[in-house]
């Protein structure tokens, strides 16, 4: 129950500022309301599986190995906007768990995705659970910018993530691997757009 808390869009830490390059896809047409489910499977099935990777790799990393494993995925998120997002959202994620909860944190740098690796294990929740609870709310998260972006409404947004599970479980599956350096995520269209969000005439969000 206590992560089903941490993983709610209405969280304290800053996600809802944050669109991860949609809001630059949308702005150039290059995703509409026609083509973001397609879009958001796709994702599941590139970063999905990457960062359902890490988390997992979090869950049992000693807080020793922390920096390296934080390195390793920097290293995997060529767009700047995106790579600081995420090390926000991480550092703010278990600076709160460590005051809700009151467990020492790993210090330094954190990305989201071991953030929640790392509270799953706080809060015993096995391993694969965490790392599906984790896709749940990022998903969540990029079908909420996207409600503020395009017509898409919300008993559609709800269809979309309700159509999304088997998805979620099967990048949770497929993230279940020996090697991290295995997983491939290729998305150059999603790290150009992010990179390009700063030269947007508009913005609403910081990413």
């Amino acid at each position: 129950m206590k992560l089903i808390q941490l993983a709610d869009s209405a969280l304290p830490v800053g996600g809802a500022a944050h669109s991860f390059g949609l809001e630059t896809l949308v702005a150039e047409e290059l995703l509409t309301r026609e083509t973001l489910a397609a879009f958001l499977r796709d994702y599941l099935e590139e970063i999905g599986v990457l960062e359902a990777g890490f988390c997992r790799a979090a869950y049992h990393v000693a807080c020793s190995n922390w920096p390296v494993l934080n390195q390793e995925l920097s290293a995997r998120k060529p767009a700047r906007e995106n790579r600081e997002a995420s090390l926000i959202l991480g550092r703010r994620f278990l600076q709160l768990l460590g005051t809700l909860e009151g467990c020492e944190i790993p210090e330094g740098e954190s990305h989201y995705a071991m953030a929640f690796g790392y509270a799953g294990r706080m809060l015993r929740v096995p391993e694969s659970s965490t790392a599906a609870v984790y896709l749940q709310q990022s998903v969540t998260a990029l079908v909420s910018a996207c409600l503020r972006l395009m017509p898409v409404g919300q008993q559609r947004a709800a269809r979309l993530l309700w159509d999304l599970k088997p998805a979620i479980l099967k990048a949770v599956q497929a993230s279940a691997v020996a090697e991290l350096a295995a997983v491939p995520a290729f998305t150059p269209l999603l790290e150009i757009a992010s990179m390009r969000h700063v030269v947007l005439e508009t913005r609403l969000f910081i990413s």
